[in-house]
């Protein structure tokens, strides 16, 4: 038994706070039950009535004879906690508190919330809520619909869980008119108890479920999260909506990597990990109901080539900017399939792809056009267009679509552009018919949805690597700094860090001020790139702060004075000061690529990896991606071919790629760095110069900045 089972497949429930006022929350719960025709006992508590609903009524859990397996709570906030304890002294295992005012009422709720919670896990019992609006299995031998939602749900093999009482209301609604069953569905409320990763974990192996839909406000365990989405994504689609954007940006970001990771409007982290577990995400609750018909309803295709079936050229024509848009395949038909296409339709007629048949095509016309097309290999998906004309019924295309669809094992949607009346009478008399919609784009993008998941489906997991480093030596280091009461390294103790992971860095000498870099001018090897040392200097550049290709000791020490005096003007002091300010001389790297390599912390994600094009121009151009370590060597390079400029590494106008194997190794190291020194707050390694040669690497600058105690608590998962 899973001890969800209690909530979502009881054989008894105990509707407690229901009433004899019809429209009242409780009463509503318990008429629904009824209404639904749950298979097990129902026992109204109500101390102030004998019979609800012309049920016997108990006055408490604990006047009830028989085994209560679920209580429904619709009591004002201050009774609920009497309430759980009469249910925790009765055995019952599974709670759904509907009441709301704790969390997210204020302060005083909280407080409420939090002893709500210990009570339960004092008793040993499962919570959905509070703050919900109930749950609903229409397994057959459940039959349960304990919510107080206007609109009895189908019966279906799509889960869901939503974060928002009200939402789940409308969501329930608009399900009925687009012809779409659940499994089951949950109002999660506040979470104190049972959270979205336990429902996903109990739909994993739910055998009554192949769809999960979420609509999500926030993550409790992100990384948990991850982990199990991966797992699940494998074998069932699991469709999103998350609302809301991270905190991330409540501190001053100090790097590149900081500030693109918290721009405004960039939901990164939450798009980074749907991207990495496989989860499918879309930005509106009508988007993912056009996502869910396709999915509940079709095979995954074999590829991603589409065709188009249409009586009317402007809808095709939007269908087929929307597919290449979208990343689909126009697929090139056969010359047997052009034939017998040219032999059934009229010489106005197109039969290329899009098919367009003219508007007189009937029935007949669309159902044997629609079997050459199923039955053309070069066609992964297939695309139906009607525009009805007043002389051909809907209805007839639609259920001649029916009929093929189940003999083709391919993708089959339509775009029907019927009056409303239309769709209620198709969804009365013809219910679980093939997905419908009634714009071309619409159609297009769960397609699209349909082929990227084929995609995430097929690809190999990857495998974690662990490389032999220093360790000890990179928390020795940091150890160090924090005694010395800094949060900032130096630039050479931040590339001396990240070459304890065995990343290639520049060769550098550090001085103290202008008079230590005379002494030592004489004995570099040069030619070398001087740049500013100093607490303050994070963008050298625009400071004036870095010479290149200085060829000799004059040239260094000329640099190193003009630096001086651009510092003092960065800084807004006097001419010619230079106090705290000190100098790194490192060789000098010519040629390479310049990329960017770095990790932020997300309040509720942990760490961001990212990696880019880099140099001076990273926060103009931001091609840049994110990704939540630890990375796979599979999705280290992945990183890599997202970004816009990969072109630029493989080799334009006769240059040599970059080595590209070694690159991710970069990225999988750095990944290593990050989960094995938790104290990083920011890390940033820009430029790190490529080369065709691997052994060429070097990382020319770096910057590190430390977590402070209160960042250590609350930044991490």
């Amino acid at each position: 038994m899973n001890p969800l089972d209690a909530i979502l497949r009881p054989k008894s429930i105990a509707v407690v706070g229901t009433s004899r006022r019809a429209g009242s929350i409780g009463r509503e719960i318990l008429h629904q039950l009824i209404e639904f025709d749950f298979n097990g006992k129902l026992f109204p508590v109500n101390p102030k009535a004998e019979f609800i609903h012309s049920i016997k009524a108990f006055p408490t859990v604990l006047s009830i004879p028989d085994p209560v397996d679920l209580a429904i709570i619709v009591v004002p906030r201050g009774e609920v906690l009497g309430v759980v304890d009469d249910c925790g002294k009765k055995g019952v295992k599974g709670l759904v508190v509907i009441t709301a005012g704790f969390s997210e009422s204020g302060e005083e709720g909280k407080r409420f919330e939090a002893e709500l919670g210990d009570r339960v896990e004092r008793y040993g019992m499962r919570m959905i809520g509070p703050n919900c609006m109930g749950v609903i299995n229409t397994e057959p031998t459940v039959r349960m619909d304990a919510t107080f939602a206007p609109t009895l749900p189908l019966a279906g093999r799509i889960a869901f869980m939503s974060q928002s009482g009200a939402l789940g209301v409308a969501i329930l609604n608009i399900a009925g008119q687009l012809d779409i069953g659940f499994s089951h569905f949950v109002s999660l409320g506040n979470k104190t108890d049972v959270s979205g990763n336990d429902l996903l974990q109990y739909w994993e192996d739910d055998a009554q479920t192949d769809l999960i839909l979420m609509y999500l406000e926030s993550f409790g365990n992100a990384q948990q999260f991850m982990q199990i989405c991966r797992r699940i994504s494998k074998r069932k689609p699991l469709l999103v909506v998350k609302s809301g954007r991270t905190e991330a940006g409540a501190r001053a970001a100090t790097s590149h990597t900081g500030t693109l990771a918290t721009r405004q409007g960039l939901d990164i982290a939450t798009d980074a990990l749907m991207d990495q577990c496989g989860v499918i995400r879309v930005n509106t609750v009508e988007q993912l109901f056009d996502l869910a018909l396709a999915f509940s309803k079709n095979p995954l295709p074999r590829g991603n080539r589409l065709g188009i079936l249409t009586n009317a050229g402007g809808p095709a024509i939007m269908a087929t900017d929307a597919a290449i848009a979208n990343g689909l395949s126009m697929a090139s038909f056969t010359e047997r399939t052009r034939r017998e296409l040219r032999r059934l339709l009229p010489p106005e007629a197109s039969i290329q792809n899009p098919v367009d048949m003219t508007p007189q095509s009937d029935r007949s016309k669309y159902d044997a056009c629609a079997r050459i097309l199923l039955e053309d290999d070069g066609m992964d998906m297939l695309l139906v267009v009607f525009v009805p004309p007043m002389m051909i019924s809907a209805m007839d295309i639609i259920l001649g679509l029916e009929e093929l669809r189940h003999r083709y094992r391919k993708p089959v949607v339509a775009v029907m552009m019927a009056p409303e009346e239309f769709f209620t009478q198709l969804n009365r008399d013809h219910p679980n018919h093939l997905a419908l919609y009634i714009f071309p784009e619409s159609a297009v993008n769960a397609l699209a949805a349909l082929d990227r998941y084929r995609v995430w489906r097929e690809r190999p997991v990857g495998e974690l690597q662990r490389f032999e480093v220093r360790r000890g030596a990179a928390e020795e280091l940091i150890q160090e700094v924090h005694q010395q009461g800094r949060a900032q390294l130096s630039v050479e103790e931040s590339l001396r860090l990240i070459g304890y992971y065995g990343i290639r860095v520049a060769e550098s000498t550090t001085v103290a001020n202008l008079e230590e870099l005379e002494r030592v001018a004489e004995g570099l090897r040069y030619p070398v790139v001087l740049k500013a040392v100093a607490p303050e200097l994070v963008h050298k550049m625009e400071a004036g702060a870095v010479g290149i290709d200085l060829r000799d000791a004059r040239e260094l020490l000329a640099a190193a004075e003009k630096m001086t005096q651009s510092v003092a003007r960065y800084r807004g002091q006097a001419a010619g000061a230079a106090e705290n300010l000190g100098f790194l001389v490192q060789e000098y790297v010519r040629g390479g690529r310049e990329i960017i390599v770095g990790m932020t912390q997300d309040p509720t994600y942990g760490s961001l990896v990212m990696f880019g094009l880099g140099g001076i121009y990273v926060e103009t151009v931001k091609d840049v991606v994110f990704r939540v370590p630890p990375l796979t060597d599979l999705e280290a390079q992945e990183m890599i071919r997202h970004i816009r400029g990969f072109r630029l590494l493989e080799g334009v106008r006769g240059e040599a790629p970059v080595d590209l194997q070694a690159l991710a190794g970069i990225l999988a190291r750095f990944s290593q760095l990050v989960e094995e020194l938790p104290e990083l707050a920011e890390i940033e390694i820009n430029p790190l110069l490529v080369f065709p040669d691997a052994r060429d690497f070097r990382a020319v600058d770096a910057r590190v900045r430390l977590c402070q105690t209160q960042e250590m608590t609350s930044g991490r998962r």
